[in-house]
């Protein structure tokens, strides 16, 4: 034998060991004493029936190929749906199988080293996988594919159409609302004038007013705001200049006085407004003013005062409060005659309010000389309380025990007494029973006028007024400062709501 057929039953006997074509248990390895080791050497063919070829001792002979089909087909087994790699490896030609019969040293010398042959494929058919229901818009999963023929190839279904985007909304309690119940209305937008176009002048304030650096406590305050409870009243009270001195840079010319006198049961609230003169110089002082000596007056005599209005001695009242008037007025014409000016200039509208404290007691007392409004809300409708004037400028008679004309601690001689009359309108006087659910308004001429004319106007606050529980400071503020094109006075507005 050549030495090339020797070489070549070296590759044989090596490729074969490798594989484990035709290896058994027990065998020598490749250089081993078996008999086809001492054959390879000599370059004889082995004997028939000897091992052409051992591998190690932990390995047997192949069962089943190791191919790349084999592999494929198990990953699409494991990995893929149902019938997938279920198709048999394809079957060895016979052009394709290797002579395992010949000998090595038989072998042509230009062919190439035998290959293991595949194993033949499982005859198992798969286990059948349980019938589902498909849905209408997908292909129907098919059942076992019989061994032997390959599967039917499945036509994937178009996606689905993507879905609306599901709205977000809040979670957690109260999130949700009640089966049957029904949503709160949006709420109204703001009303902040009335009428078909806006007024005038803008709504914020421009100028401040002038200052004096030597009389800085004379400045008021654009806007003042007040409100108590006592039991069974509520009150609200608010001051504005208007839109015409906030455009000029003009003071106030309204005042807002509020106090009480004593306490419990016996107090005695006073509520009192004042607006001085318009164009004249000193105006605002002369509001002020006449607020706070008909203050003084109440209080000196507050005690007496809440009696007979627990007492509902009428005609007591309105004699001993158009004394106290008249005492106030004195003072602001001889206050006149100090500065040098006209007494008839120095001079303002003065309207009061007595509310007693007593929740026994629902007697409300108006008094006052000039112009303003006093107003009841009652059922969503309002009516005009303002009393009809029983004199014409003439003070009234004063008693003997008590006469102008004499001395007296806080009462000017001269102007002010009964021989000169001191004011300049008639003295008012109404006393009111307040009924729960009803709201009295007290108020200058700055809001009193709009509220008689402009019946838009008076219907928005009594919508805004008539609710179940009385406003606070800031909704009441709000509503007293609606507008209306042509009312740009200065305004003042105090309410008593009966509980």
């Amino acid at each position: 034998m050549s030495e090339q057929g020797a070489r070549r039953g070296q590759e044989d006997d090596w490729w074969r060991q490798l594989y484990g074509e035709d290896g058994g248990e027990g065998g020598e390895g490749a250089g081993g004493g078996g008999a086809a080791g001492d054959a390879a050497q000599s370059g004889a063919a082995p004997a028939a029936g000897a091992p052409t070829g051992a591998g190690p001792a932990d390995v047997g002979p192949a069962e089943a190929s190791d191919t790349l089909d084999e592999r494929v087909a198990s990953v699409l087994r494991t990995v893929g749906p149902p019938g997938w790699g279920d198709r048999p490896p394809p079957q060895p030609t016979p052009a394709d199988a290797p002579d395992r019969a010949a000998p090595a040293g038989d072998a042509p010398p230009d062919e190439t080293p035998p290959r293991a042959a595949p194993a033949p494929p499982d005859e198992t058919p798969p286990r059948p996988e349980p019938a589902r229901p498909a849905p209408p818009d997908e292909t129907p999963t098919p059942g076992p594919v019989p061994p032997g023929e390959p599967p039917a190839r499945r036509v994937p279904s178009p996606p689905p159409p993507p879905s609306e985007p599901i709205p977000l909304k809040a979670t957690g309690p109260g999130a949700r609302p009640r089966e049957g119940a029904r949503s709160a209305p949006p709420p109204a937008p703001a009303v902040t004038y009335i009428g078909d176009r806006p007024p005038t002048y803008e709504a914020e304030p421009a100028a401040l007013p002038a200052a004096d650096p030597a009389a800085l406590d004379e400045l008021v305050p654009d806007t003042a705001l007040e409100g108590a409870q006592y039991g069974s009243l509520t009150l609200r009270a608010a001051s504005q200049r208007g839109d015409s001195a906030r455009y000029r840079g003009d003071v106030r010319r309204d005042a807002l006085l509020t106090a009480r006198f004593g306490a419990g049961r016996h107090a005695l609230i006073l509520v009192a407004v004042a607006t001085g003169r318009p164009a004249v110089e000193g105006a605002h002082r002369a509001a002020r003013d006449a607020c706070g000596w008909i203050g003084g007056a109440v209080g000196r005599s507050y005690t007496q005062l809440a009696e007979d209005i627990r007492a509902d001695r009428r005609g007591d009242l309105k004699a001993g409060l158009q004394r106290l008037t008249d005492r106030s007025y004195g003072k602001l014409r001889a206050r006149a005659l100090e500065c040098g000016g006209p007494p008839e200039q120095y001079t303002a509208a003065l309207r009061c309010l007595l509310l007693p404290a007593d929740p026994d007691c629902r007697t409300r007392v108006f008094f006052g000389v000039g112009a303003g409004g006093l107003f009841r809300l009652r059922d969503g409708a309002w009516t005009d309380l303002e009393p009809v004037a029983t004199d014409h400028g003439t003070p009234a008679p004063i008693p003997a025990t008590d006469a102008p004309a004499r001395p007296g601690p806080g009462l000017p001689h001269g102007p002010g007494t009964a021989e000169y009359p001191a004011r300049p309108e008639p003295f008012l006087f109404h006393a009111a029973f307040g009924r729960p659910g009803d709201a009295l308004l007290l108020c200058s001429a700055g809001l009193a006028d709009p509220l008689r004319q402009e019946p838009a106007f008076a219907a928005h606050l009594a919508d805004r007024w008539s609710t179940p529980e009385p406003p606070g400071l800031v909704p009441f503020l709000a509503t007293a400062q609606l507008r209306a094109k042509g009312h740009a006075k200065d305004r003042t507005a105090v309410a008593v709501w009966e509980a």
